[in-house]
């Protein structure tokens, strides 16, 4: 168990710090990552996320309905908790909150669950990892992106409040990391089949999605002061703790099989994710305390995902 933990998380936090050291030796610009970050927000992630789930098939992607809706479920809440959090307590502006709380409620799926799944269960873990991030992508990010899109106030002054959010959702979801799940779940629900010369075009873009996102999230980091105050604490214990016990309790109340029941609250348990870091830069947003959200969940991770493995997979 201990090895496994160890090969799943040193390879994480070698990429981390690589790209945190690449930043603050001035070997690669840590301020502007424009390039990085389209790389993996509309190439790589995009085609990671569209081949691994239009290559399920329509019987295992329908075995992972109860992970989608339970996950689903534990990541709005706690979307929205935050956002309501951060809007009215600690005063955020629109957009801000809407970072912070998709950086709590949408965990690393692609850098830090992969690794752990597949160390855990194996190479089937890689259909639920996928199936989480397209929950995570077609439902919990668009919510947060159309806060950032009105706050930004792209639209026109003289349009309707209305029209301003049904604008602000189509920018949303015309996102290529919105669009390539939906469009590989629906590839596999409908059987349409994938010929293997773009499978393997689209996979080979999309093998540096993972190593590429963490790198660009350690150089991101490099250029900011790490901040530990009582925010980033509360978001620690949120991703860490309050979001796997969240769905501990929602598998507790839905008769789901214990293998389903496991996978949930281990995916749960992974630490924050990187998008909000991602958005974050290119809405020319601060990505500081975004992380700070980060590492430190990443950092108490290393316990809290022990904890989970040893627990649900003795």
């Amino acid at each position: 168990m201990t090895a496994a933990i160890l090969l799943a998380l040193v390879p994480v936090f070698f990429v981390l710090g690589l790209g945190y050291a690449a930043g603050r030796l001035s070997i690669v610009e840590n301020h502007h990552v424009d390039g990085f970050n389209k790389l993996v927000m509309s190439f790589s992630l995009p085609a990671a996320l569209f081949v691994a789930t239009a290559s399920a098939s329509r019987s295992e992607m329908a075995e992972q309905v109860p992970l989608f809706v339970i996950l689903s479920v534990v990541m709005l809440v706690i979307l929205f908790l935050w956002y309501a959090l951060a809007r009215i307590a600690l005063k955020a502006s629109k957009a801000d909150a809407a970072l912070q709380a998709l950086t709590i409620a949408f965990p690393n799926l692609a850098g830090v669950g992969l690794p752990i799944v597949g160390s855990v269960v194996g190479a089937s873990g890689t259909v639920p990892i996928a199936v989480a991030l397209a929950a995570g992508s077609i439902l919990v990010t668009p919510f947060a992106l159309v806060m950032v899109e009105l706050s930004a106030d792209k639209c026109s002054p003289e349009l309707s409040a209305i029209t301003r959010v049904l604008s602000s959702f189509r920018r949303a979801l015309t996102k290529p990391v919105v669009v390539a799940p939906f469009l590989g779940v629906a590839c596999s629900l409908l059987e349409v089949p994938i010929d293997p010369v773009a499978k393997a075009a689209l996979q080979l873009i999309g093998q540096a999605a993972a190593g590429v996102a963490l790198f660009l999230t350690g150089l991101v980091l490099s250029a900011q002061p790490f901040r530990l105050d009582w925010r980033i604490l509360g978001a620690t214990a949120v991703a860490d703790i309050a979001r796997p016990l969240l769905a501990l309790a929602i598998v507790a109340l839905v008769p789901v099989s214990t293998e389903t029941a496991r996978l949930v609250i281990l995916i749960a348990a992974v630490p924050s994710g990187f998008f909000g870091i991602l958005f974050g830069i290119s809405y020319r947003q601060d990505s500081a305390a975004l992380g700070s959200m980060v590492a430190a969940s990443t950092i108490v991770s290393i316990a809290t995902l022990a904890i989970a493995i040893a627990l649900l997979f003795p």
